[in-house]
């Protein structure tokens, strides 16, 4: 009987302290289990309705990490919500990485700001990095219809198919996928279910129609973590069949860290700065774009195509 009290309490309080220069800590209600998350967030104050970027934290970190402090920092000089939740944590246990209370946190972190600040639901951007790259595709999985765009940075598509690459590379992640999944692929049916559920390749057929921006370094899986394979299969997901790439061309991306002779053009983009686009290619209303880097967010590239897809909304 006291959750709704709590719930009143901590939004007339924290609401307060959030309308300053910057993110503030608060502390939401989850639907998923009734307690209360932590999150960053930040309202411009006043009644009048305004965007809002929900940007995600990488795999080994939580809701305290700067990673998107430049975002941050476009939102409020441009009277702009920022809301970064920490949606469990880092990604080394069955309560983060794609459960369903992640799922669940995200969605009660928006409800949250929605019910603080006055925020124009049809102007709901999803950005995220690396584990959080992996959220984004998991989320406009789950619920397309949430967000006006969505900036996946360098994220994993598969955990199964992750598992093996981190294990075969000898990463830390090997044991932290493990962690969460409950076991190695192939373990049991129950694990190989977990793996399933918790990647965004079980959903993501479903964000057709979704404003996605995929992004990734064309180093990343020799330099970084996360094989280019895994943006190029989500790309897959969603295109349109004369759209894909063929299983040649992503494993010449993979293997090479080169694009094929036939993809190559000239691409240039702005908001990329030195880390131009090697190869872009759109289906419908999914972008996925290769640049010249690893592992790695570029700040004025995500803000771009946020820029973009509000300008196109008026």
């Amino acid at each position: 009987m006291m959750l709704p009290i709590l719930r009143i309490v901590c939004v007339l309080v924290l609401s307060f302290v959030t309308f300053g220069e910057s993110a503030t800590e608060i502390r939401f209600l989850s639907a998923a289990d009734q307690s209360m998350q932590p999150a960053m967030f930040y309202h411009p104050g006043g009644e009048v309705e305004v965007p809002m970027v929900v940007a995600l934290h990488s795999w080994s970190s939580d809701y305290k990490q700067t990673l998107h402090s430049d975002i941050e920092a476009w939102c409020v000089e441009n009277g702009w919500a920022y809301l970064h939740p920490d949606f469990r944590g880092r990604n080394l246990r069955p309560e983060a990485s794609g459960s369903e209370l992640v799922v669940q946190d995200i969605l009660s972190s928006v409800e949250y700001a929605k019910s603080t600040g006055s925020i124009d639901s049809s102007s709901i951007y999803l950005v995220g990095t690396s584990g959080g790259g992996y959220a984004c595709l998991l989320m406009v999985g789950r619920h397309p219809n949430l967000w006006a765009g969505v900036s996946a940075w360098v994220p994993i598509f598969d955990l199964k198919a992750w598992y093996f690459e981190t294990k075969e590379r000898k990463l830390r992640y090997t044991d932290e996928i493990v962690a969460s999944c409950g076991g190695a692929p192939g373990d049991s049916p129950e694990v190989d279910t977990e793996y399933w559920k918790r990647s965004p390749i079980a959903y993501l057929e479903n964000a057709k129609g979704a404003n996605l921006h995929i992004n990734t370094g064309i180093r990343d899986g020799h330099d970084g973590s996360v094989p280019v394979s895994h943006s190029l299969l989500a790309f897959n997901a969603i295109a349109d069949r004369k759209d894909r790439l063929s299983k040649r061309q992503i494993r010449h991306f993979v293997r090479k860290a080169d694009v094929p002779k036939s993809l190559r053009s000239e691409i240039p983009d702005p908001g990329y700065g030195d880390k131009q686009p090697l190869f872009r290619r759109t289906s419908g209303s999914v972008t996925v774009t290769v640049f010249d880097g690893a592992h790695e967010l570029i700040s004025g590239a995500a803000i771009a195509q946020i820029e973009n897809w509000q300008e196109r909304k008026k």
